[in-house]
């Protein structure tokens, strides 16, 4: 059995996105969740849009409950969630379908208590890829902690929304977010939570979309002598967790560096999102279909999203090994297939022009991928031992993708459409021949 999930989303006068935040969910190629729903008091439509949607989904469950700020909602979330796994959501945002998938991989295989992943930051129709460390993989308590130091508050750290929590790690330790603060409050509960992790994995493939603009203290009426107290708090919190960590004489060689944090979060309390170069068109980050073309009937239609359903896949492996999703097909075939085909063959075969083609065998020659073979007067490719890894990695992709297709198929179902598939097929070939 998969291991369910506990998706938990505070809402507060969300009307104007809360579908779309919604609709993400639900739309999760990794089904074993349960989608917590708390409206926070709202006065627009969010409630009935909460309602209509658990009428039609039992594995949503909603509560309505008098306004009492963001912190109290996500700890009655947490109250009731279920689930071997926390996953986090806010209501202006969104996650792409892979998500949850995702994070539950990379926990089970990796054996990790904390999974973090880079996210997009949503201005208006632009978006940047933000993240802070630069490859994927396991890090012990120290090394993350270590890495923490160097943007302590930095957005990537200091959130809930991009990280997978193990629900018996909050519930054993009684971990809660303080409501009795307003400033990086959810920094706080990943600070106590770290304490109690051996392991954390950092995912370099950007998994959350971040749209909410947070206003400063100020701007939410907050007092001087209150603010001053509240960072006070936050600050004290964040020197003792590195003592904690570090033990005291470790932790007096790096106490400038701990420093840092009050030097980072000085200003009027925004943790920075801090925005990266090169943002680029909303919709054009990852694959992504229209809704004419999900909804399109016919051949071409089904052939296209076939495409686009296993590319969306790729891409998850091209993030992590810094390659393009034309660079994984091409690896892919050429780790598998042994068929001679002509240069403009392999092109059609993989749907990718003679150009990309072209500039996927040179990446993947210079980044040692590939080695190159002299055959019969042509030159040849196959891959290298060294990239057995990303080779196991892009089986495990088409292993999701035949789930993702099968889903709810019977063992009597999959076995009359192996026998009927496998005749289609001959017809092809007979056909070509």
């Amino acid at each position: 059995m998969k291991p369910l999930v506990s998706i938990i989303v505070p809402v507060y006068n969300a009307e104007k996105n809360l579908d779309r935040c919604i609709e993400s969910i639900l739309n999760q190629t990794y089904k074993a969740f349960e989608l917590i729903l708390l409206n926070d008091g709202s006065s627009d439509a969010s409630g009935r849009i909460c309602n209509d949607y658990a009428a039609k989904d039992k594995r949503i469950k909603v509560v309505h409950k008098e306004n009492s700020g963001v912190s109290d909602t996500r700890n009655q979330g947490l109250a009731l969630a279920k689930g071997e796994y926390i996953q986090f959501l806010d209501s202006d945002d969104w996650i792409t379908p892979d998500a949850t998938g995702l994070f539950i991989r990379t926990a089970k295989e990796y054996d990790c208590e904390m999974v973090i992943a880079d996210f997009y930051r949503v201005i208006g129709e632009r978006v940047a890829q933000k993240g802070a460390i630069d490859e994927d993989g396991v890090m012990d308590q120290i090394t993350f902690a270590e890495n923490m130091m160097q943007k302590p508050a930095d957005f990537y750290y200091g959130v809930l929304w991009n990280k997978l929590y193990k629900r018996s790690i909050i519930e054993e330790n009684q971990l809660r977010m303080d409501s009795s603060v307003s400033w990086c409050e959810d920094f706080m509960f990943n600070l106590e939570y770290i304490r109690h992790v051996k392991h954390v994995y950092a995912l370099k493939v950007p998994v959350y979309y971040y749209v909410k603009t947070k206003g400063s203290l100020v701007s939410q009426g907050m007092s001087v002598k209150k603010t001053i107290q509240m960072k006070r708090k936050v600050f004290a919190y964040y020197n003792d967790f590195y003592k904690d960590v570090f033990g005291e004489d470790d932790y007096e060689k790096r106490k400038l560096q701990v420093f840092r944090f009050l030097v980072d979060a000085a200003g009027d309390g925004l943790v920075s999102p801090t925005i990266l170069p090169g943002n680029y068109k909303l919709g054009d980050e990852r694959t992504n279909v229209s809704e004419g073309v999900q909804e399109g009937e016919g051949f071409f239609f089904e052939l296209y999203r076939e495409r686009k359903l296993q590319d969306r896949l790729l891409e998850v492996a091209a993030f992590r090994n810094d390659l393009t999703t034309a660079d994984v097909k091409v690896l892919l075939y050429y780790g598998q297939i042994r068929e001679k085909c002509t240069f403009k063959e392999i092109a059609a075969i993989l749907g990718i022009s003679r150009g990309t083609l072209t500039l996927a065998i040179q990446r993947l020659l210079a980044k040692g991928l590939l080695e190159a073979q002299e055959a019969d007067e042509a030159r040849e490719f196959v891959a290298a031992p060294e990239a057995e890894q990303i080779l196991g990695e892009l089986m495990i992709v088409m292993n999701d993708l035949e789930q993702i297709q099968f889903e709810g198929f019977s063992q009597q179902e999959m076995e009359l459409f192996d026998k009927l598939n496998e005749r289609r097929k001959e017809n092809i070939r007979r056909a070509l021949r």
